[in-house]
C-alpha cells in the first residue's frame, strides 16, 4: 500500500499565517468598536494630529477656560466681526496694549469717551482751532486777564496808548486850541496822573516811547509825548485838562499869529 507524503510547514509559513491572523482580527476589532467606546484612555499621546481633526469640528465649547493664549493668534487672524459685543472689556486689556496705530480711524466716537476723558493734557498743540469751537462757547469768564478786555474797564497792568493831534490857526499871539481823547476801556477807580513831557524828555513814571510807536507809562499813570510842535508857545505849548478815569483833555498854545499845531503819543497803564 503506498503512502502519501504531506508536506511539512516551514517557519515561513507560520509567521505568515500569524500576521494574517492578526491583520485581520484586528480589523475586525476596529469594525465591532461600538460608538463613543474610544475615550482619552485609549489614545496615545501625539495620536490626534491637525489632519486627523475635521474641518470645523473645534467648537467653542470644545476649548478650555483660557486655552487660547496670545501666541496661539494669528497675524489679523481676530477680525471685529470675530468678537462679540461687550466681550472686550477694560480687564482684558493689558497696559500699553492699545497705541494709536491700533485704532481704525473714526471708531472713538463722542458716546465712547468717558466724562472728562479729554483733558488739557490729552490736547496737541494747535489742536483747537476757530471751526471746533461751538458758537457762543468763549464768553468774557473765558478770557484770562491778559487778554485786552472786550468789554468792561481796564485790567489792572494793562496799558491803553494812541496819539494826539492839537491845533489851529491864531489870529493873535497866546491863541489856544482844545482836543479830547475817551479811553477805549475807562479805569475801574481814580483817574491817573498826567504828565506832559516835551519832545525828548522822559521821567521814572513816563519812560518814553521807545525805539517805535510805543509809548510807555508805569501804573496809575497817563503820559503825553509831545513829539512834533510848530509855532507852539515856549513856555507852556501843551497842557492836560479835564483828566478822569474816562479820558482826558488838551489845550495847545500858540507863540504867535498863524498856524500852530501840536502832535505826539500817550499811555495810560491801569493801576
Amino acid at each position: 500500500m503506498r503512502k502519501r507524503l504531506l508536506p511539512k510547514l516551514s517557519y515561513s509559513n507560520v509567521i505568515a499565517s500569524i500576521a494574517l491572523f492578526v491583520a485581520l482580527g484586528g480589523a475586525a476589532v476596529a469594525a465591532g468598536l461600538p460608538k463613543h467606546s474610544v475615550g482619552p484612555n485609549q489614545l496615545k499621546r501625539g495620536a490626534v494630529t491637525a489632519a486627523a481633526i475635521r474641518k470645523r469640528a473645534v467648537t467653542s465649547g470644545k476649548l478650555a477656560p483660557k486655552a487660547v493664549t496670545a501666541d496661539k493668534i494669528g497675524p489679523n487672524a481676530v477680525l471685529p466681526g470675530n468678537i462679540g459685543n461687550g466681550a472686550i472689556t477694560s480687564a482684558k486689556i493689558g497696559g500699553g496694549a492699545v497705541i494709536a496705530s491700533s485704532i481704525k480711524n473714526g471708531v472713538i466716537t463722542n458716546p465712547k469717551l468717558g466724562s472728562a476723558a479729554v483733558n488739557t493734557s490729552k490736547l496737541a498743540a494747535n489742536a483747537v482751532t476757530t471751526p471746533i469751537l461751538a458758537n457762543g462757547s468763549v464768553t468774557l469768564a473765558k478770557l484770562s486777564p491778559e487778554v485786552t478786555p472786550l468789554v468792561g474797564t481796564l485790567k489792572p497792568g494793562q496799558t491803553l496808548r494812541g496819539v494826539f493831534d492839537v491845533g489851529g490857526t491864531g489870529g493873535v499871539a497866546a491863541d489856544t486850541s482844545h482836543g479830547g481823547v475817551s479811553y477805549q476801556f475807562p479805569l475801574s477807580g481814580t483817574a491817573p496822573t498826567a504828565t506832559v513831557l516835551k519832545k525828548g524828555q522822559t521821567t521814572a513814571n513816563c519812560p518814553g516811547i521807545g525805539t517805535g510807536s510805543a509809548p510807555s507809562a508805569t501804573a496809575g499813570n497817563l503820559c503825553v509825548y509831545l513829539t512834533e510842535e510848530v509855532n507852539l508857545d515856549g513856555t507852556a505849548p501843551l497842557a492836560a485838562e479835564n483828566n478822569t478815569r474816562l479820558g482826558f483833555g488838551l489845550i495847545a498854545k500858540a507863540k504867535a499869529g498863524g498856524d500852530y499845531t501840536a502832535f505826539g503819543q500817550w499811555a495810560l497803564t491801569a493801576p
